[in-house]
């Protein structure tokens, strides 16, 4: 009977219903490492999704101040909107998806402010202010419109102006006129050219009332003066005329490619051209006088005065022996154009009191004057020097090889002629072209191929998709690696081996007992493998011990 006791097998009990329930039934190695699992695959999850939402950044604003700057962060943090700062805090980064619509916020904000205040200084005046203040405020304004047109030109990165404005008085010759200085900071690598100037300029002086454009003053950021230069002497040549220079040189270059170039072509061609140019401004008057003479007809008369005078100190009556002599009328008087003047001729009279009459003649005459005002231009060619470089002419035998020949004299000779005519040549003013011919020598290129894995396009690619491949290989690894065989292992139907699944086997007995549920315990083996050596010794009795269980008797 305590065989038959020994020989009772214990069942395990049936697996739990629910998920917990089963991860509970779990061995401890397996609870770790599902545990494990789920936490790496959370923390792969949160990643991806974190970079998912990063997405493209683009700039909100570039080049604010630190004032604004901190504003603009402030009131982004307050809204809740992802932000960068650009490497070195030159600008504001947010989601490409958001920078207009934040854009538009923070101008409904007043934001950014901006270090430049224009007119709206006005706008919070003071109760109470003196005149002086609220002039100086509207002079401030001022001020600060001019520097925020000035800066919207493309080649200005900042500007500041300075207004002197004088107080106006009753007085119109004792009033002093306003007068500007304008400080300007170009961008790198930009100039203004004098029309860009004469703009701002005009710009200022038309911004003030009474102010004249010769009382603007215009300074870049290296102190030098661009405006009013020529008043003061000058030690070399500015940035108007040097650039002025290279526009000349360059011209004349094109010119000779574009003349030569179809001749030997456009690799077989180097050229250059020196322009000595005049920009001295020279004034002369002269004054020419021209003496009269010539036609009488062609002589002005400005003036003409006349004097006649009667008898001398006698009666008046005629005297002398009458006769045709002395009734004769007097000759008309000349006044030739050079030399003395004929006496006055007359009747002859007689008598102690000498002359009868005198007569007097002034005229006087227009003189010729020619004034004459010469002033040469600025910027004339005083000399030109051209220099040209052509390689030999390629010849191609009938095998096909290429040879270098060097040119002829006289097809050198036309190529100087050409470039003569080019850039109109004067030998009077001192221009020299000088044309040789000469091998160019050519670097051999060596073209290297670069492998596909080093190809900008595929780093690029790679860069972009490594952070997603990553996380997405390390998913997988904790998918297959931990949690898959302790989800196996969780879900699993345990069956018992194959050994003794089937008592009915052993024993002469038409009942079928299924398979136990769950395997049996290690505990329990050895008991299984008694009872099978048992039932195999003596039959007989086992099947007794067995008919007593099924019948329900006491062992």
């Amino acid at each position: 009977m305590d065989n038959a006791v020994a020989l009772k097998p214990t069942m395990h009990e049936a697996l739990p219903a629910t998920f917990a329930g089963r991860i509970k039934a779990m061995p401890a190695r397996s609870k770790a490492s599902f545990a494990i699992g789920v936490a790496a695959l959370a923390g792969v999850i949160f990643a991806m999704t974190m970079w998912a939402s990063q997405g493209d950044y683009k700039v909100l604003y570039a080049n604010l101040s630190d004032k604004d700057g901190g504003a603009v962060i402030a009131q982004l943090s307050q809204m809740n909107v992802p932000y960068r700062m650009a490497e070195g805090g030159g600008a504001i980064l947010v989601p490409a998806a958001q920078v207009h619509d934040l854009r538009l916020k923070l101008a409904t904000a007043g934001l950014p402010k901006g270090t430049i205040s224009g007119f709206e200084l006005m706008d919070n005046a003071r109760f109470g202010q003196t005149q002086f203040q609220e002039r100086l405020t509207f002079q401030r304004g001022l001020e600060g419109e001019l520097t925020r047109s000035i800066m919207s030109l493309a080649a200005v990165e900042s500007a500041r102006v300075h207004l002197a404005l004088p107080n106006q008085n009753g007085f119109f010759r004792e009033q002093q006129k306003p007068s500007a200085s304008v400080l300007l900071t170009l961008r790198a690598g930009r100039t203004l050219d004098r029309a860009q100037l004469a703009g701002i300029v005009h710009l200022v002086s038309s911004s003030v009332p009474e102010m004249s454009p010769k009382a603007v003053s215009v300074l870049d950021q290296t102190g030098t003066l661009l405006t009013g230069a020529g008043d003061g002497p000058q030690t070399g040549l500015d940035a108007q005329q040097l650039q002025y220079v290279s526009q000349v040189e360059g011209g004349y270059t094109k010119r000779i490619r574009e003349l030569l170039e179809p001749i030997v072509g456009a690799d077989n061609l180097r050229a250059t051209v020196a322009a000595d140019i005049d920009f001295s401004q020279t004034e002369a008057t002269s004054e020419e006088f021209k003496p009269n003479q010539g036609n009488a007809a062609s002589i002005a008369i400005r003036s003409q005065q006349t004097s006649e005078q009667g008898a001398g100190a006698g009666t008046g009556l005629p005297s002398g022996v009458p006769g045709a002599a002395s009734n004769q009328p007097p000759i008309a008087a000349t006044a030739p154009l050079t030399g003395a003047s004929q006496p006055l001729q007359g009747a002859p009279v007689s008598g102690a009191a000498g002359p009868s009459g005198r007569r007097e003649a002034v005229t006087n005459y227009e003189v010729d004057k020619t004034v004459r005002v010469t002033k040469n231009a600025s910027g004339n060619v005083r000399r030109l020097n051209a220099a040209v470089v052509v390689n030999n002419r390629t010849v191609v035998d009938a095998k096909g090889k290429s040879t270098q020949v060097p040119l002829s004299a006289e097809e050198i000779e036309k190529l100087t002629a050409l470039v003569q005519e080019s850039i109109g040549f004067n030998k009077e003013r001192g221009d020299s072209v000088k044309v040789i011919n000469a091998p160019f020598k050519v670097d051999a290129l060596t073209n290297v191929d670069t492998p596909f894995w080093k190809s900008p396009e595929l780093i690029d690619l790679v860069r972009a998709a490594a952070l997603p491949a990553g996380l997405a290989v390390v998913a997988i690894l904790v998918f297959f690696g931990l949690l898959r065989p302790a989800a196996k292992a969780a879900f699993a139907t345990p069956r018992l081996s194959g050994r003794g699944t089937r008592i009915d086997a052993v024993v002469d007995d038409d009942q079928t007992l299924d398979a136990v549920a769950a395997l049996a315990p290690p505990a329990y083996l050895k008991q299984i493998e008694g009872a099978k050596a048992l039932a195999k010794d003596n039959p007989a009795a086992v099947a007794g011990i067995v008919r007593g269980w099924v019948g329900g008797q006491a062992a």
